[in-house]
């Protein structure tokens, strides 16, 4: 009797070790070696190249991953003054004291042209004078060029003038602030943290700010932290200008043996494999394998490249061995891209106590069965 138990046992242990060989045994992330079949030398539709020290000087010369480049537009000096612009709206006083001017009643002093916008040619219209020229000018010079055209017909009067501005001296915020809304520019000295502030600064809730200028159909981009970091890319803005704070959009997954499985955002401008490993949690103790952290990235056929100057095919798999300093000190060095998915593989070690929790788990119920047949 004690015999046909063991032999029991023994087949079970070998259905086991059987079912490993399969490799049908229950698992949550694949082994390295199943996704990185490359290296083997069997033909596979993508590449497979190891991130060392070496291999990043090849990488630098590869072309972006990323989406379109967003350029943007280094500060520079602007005027210190207001100048008027299509749009605006002149409100204009007109003092004069003689008895027979051609503009006032007698005994009046003063006469007011109000609500005065500046025509698409950049004029305006005054009574006696006709179209007169003032887009482009501060108001210092436009009251000067209105009291000359003036002088003609009422020499001795006084020009006083005054602005609202309109929509070619205001730029809209949208977004991403406490305050959004249209802010009219004071001077042409007015940068776009100038008007972040005014909108009562960004909004903290938001992962990696990012603005968006809108400018005459063309769009430019950088992150808030670049233009803490670099006061000289703090552009000076145009009227009719249309920012936009918002979220980094950019994130990479985590699958497998991973301490989270998610889609996680871009902290930062730029996200090492080493951040990515930090923000997932790192690798699962007892289950991921360290050695086998794998990156899957996919490349547009226009980056292609025979010359080694790019990937040679357009999906490619980086693996990162963090068990060694050459491994870590690359992955601090490795750049995620948007959607990158980083995949930490499960130890081969895993499957094996598995297989042994299956044939401990078979000893105890024949252990058990013995104990009832006795």
């Amino acid at each position: 009797m004690a015999y046909s138990r063991i032999r029991g046992v023994l087949a079970c242990a070998l259905i086991v070790f059987g079912l490993a060989g399969c490799e049908v045994l229950p698992r949550g992330a694949a082994v390295e070696r199943e996704i990185v079949k490359a290296a083997t030398g069997e033909p596979t539709d993508f590449a497979v190249h190891a991130v060392t020290r070496d291999f990043l000087a090849d990488l630098a010369a590869w072309p972006n991953p990323q989406a379109a480049h967003l350029g943007w537009i280094p500060a520079s000096g602007g005027a210190r003054t207001q100048v008027i612009a299509v749009g605006d709206t002149l409100e204009i006083t007109i003092w004069d004291s003689s008895d027979s001017s051609l503009l006032s009643t007698p005994g009046q002093r003063a006469v007011q042209i109000q609500a005065l916008e500046v025509a698409p040619d950049g004029t305006i219209f005054l009574p006696y004078v006709g179209d007169t020229r003032v887009a482009g000018m501060t108001l210092q010079v436009a009251r000067q060029t209105l009291q000359e055209a003036i002088n003609p017909i009422v020499p001795s009067s006084q020009v006083q003038l005054a602005m609202a501005e309109g929509r070619g001296n205001s730029v809209d915020l949208i977004g991403g602030v406490a305050a959004p809304g249209s802010y009219p520019m004071p001077d042409r000295n007015f940068t776009l943290l100038n008007l972040i502030a005014l909108g009562g600064g960004v909004q903290t809730a938001l992962t990696n700010p990012q603005v968006r200028l809108i400018r005459a159909g063309d769009i430019y981009g950088t992150s808030i932290a670049r233009l803490y970091a670099n006061p000289q890319l703090d552009t000076l803005l145009r009227g009719g200008d249309r920012v936009i704070v918002e979220e980094d959009r950019r994130y990479f997954l985590s699958l497998g043996a991973a301490g989270q499985q998610n889609q996680h955002r871009f902290v930062q401008d730029e996200l090492s494999a080493l951040d990515a490993i930090s923000i997932i949690g790192g690798v699962q103790s007892g289950r991921g394998n360290p050695g086998g952290v794998l990156v899957l990235r996919e490349y547009p056929q226009s980056a292609l490249r025979l010359d080694g100057a790019g990937p040679d095919q357009s999906r490619v798999v980086f693996t990162l061995d963090l068990t060694s300093a050459d491994g870590l000190f690359s992955a601090r060095n490795f750049h995620l891209a948007q959607g990158d998915l980083v995949l930490v593989t499960e130890s081969p070690i895993t499957s094996v106590q598995t297989i042994f929790g299956l044939v401990g788990a078979v000893f105890g119920l024949a252990n058990q069965s013995s104990s009832l047949a006795n």
